[in-house]
């Protein structure tokens, strides 16, 4: 996890920003799509209570710039995990080309 040393007081400014822009509608990870990206098995219950801020391609990636932080419910934030941890889905043959018999 991200927050060993526990989080930062710009972080906290960042999450209050997030949660405070996206305050009417609900949980925007769900709303948005994010759930259904993630590719994860079994269901999950949106609450639709923005009170997570879900970095949506991964914090690593962007950082902490707030056009890539969404609102998110708790379960939703937590089914989705971290997006740039995802694994693609297994590939697929679409042909017999290269393959010895």
């Amino acid at each position: 996890m991200s927050w060993q040393g526990g989080s930062t007081r710009q972080w906290r400014i960042i999450r209050a920003a997030i949660l405070q822009r996206d305050r009417t509608l609900g949980c925007r990870a769900h709303r948005d799509g994010w759930c259904t990206r993630a590719n994860r098995p079994g269901p999950h219950t949106c609450t639709d209570v923005g009170e997570h801020a879900h970095h949506t391609l991964g914090r690593a990636r962007t950082g902490d710039d707030p056009r890539f932080i969404v609102a998110a419910c708790a379960a939703c934030n937590l089914f989705i995990g971290d997006p740039a941890a995802a694994t693609d889905p297994p590939a697929v043959p679409v042909s017999q080309w290269g393959r010895r018999r």
